[in-house]
């Protein structure tokens, strides 16, 4: 008899766990971010936009899609890209602006965030060693990225250090 209520007891025991165990997945699974469209304009003659495409599909919360732009200056305008900021391709995602070669995690962490009158991150130039620009060796040049407001003003949203 005692066998049998031991042997009832762990089988409780295990299925209570199994039960909780799938709680728990489904409640992460549930707060996973959502998987966001990302309209990444280009320069056709640009290679490295697809570096960098290919680097925030990667991730599984972007689904890019690229369009070729004859005149990428107007339409860094139209979507009030500082001028000083500009790097080869911009994106939109969520609402967001993202210009140039941002990493995914700090994308990421704006769309979690979504700091009070950010519009966009940007990472100006093309840094050597940033997603897209990445090298044989693996090192990097030291770069910033810029969260941007409307009104022009910005601040350095992500510093990443140089890597020899």
């Amino acid at each position: 008899m005692t066998w049998v209520v031991e042997r009832l007891a762990s089988r409780r025991g295990v299925l209570r766990g199994a039960a909780l165990g799938a709680l728990v997945l489904a409640a992460s699974c549930a707060a996973a971010e959502p998987v966001q469209a990302l309209v990444v304009h280009r320069d056709p003659g640009c290679g490295c936009c697809h570096v960098w495409v290919a680097h925030m599909q990667q991730t599984a919360r972007f689904e890019a899609s690229v369009r070729d732009e004859a005149d990428m200056p107007a339409l860094k305008r139209r979507l009030g890209v500082p001028a000083d900021l500009a790097s080869c391709h911009t994106a939109e995602v969520a609402g967001f602006i993202i210009e140039g070669h941002v990493p995914a995690a700090d994308v990421q962490r704006l769309l979690r965030e979504r700091p009070r009158g950010v519009v966009g991150l940007a990472t100006p130039g093309m840094p050597l060693g940033s997603p897209g620009m990445e090298q044989a060796d693996g090192t990097s040049e030291a770069f910033d990225v810029f969260a941007f407001r409307a009104d022009g003003s910005r601040e350095v949203f992500t510093h990443h250090v140089a890597r020899a």
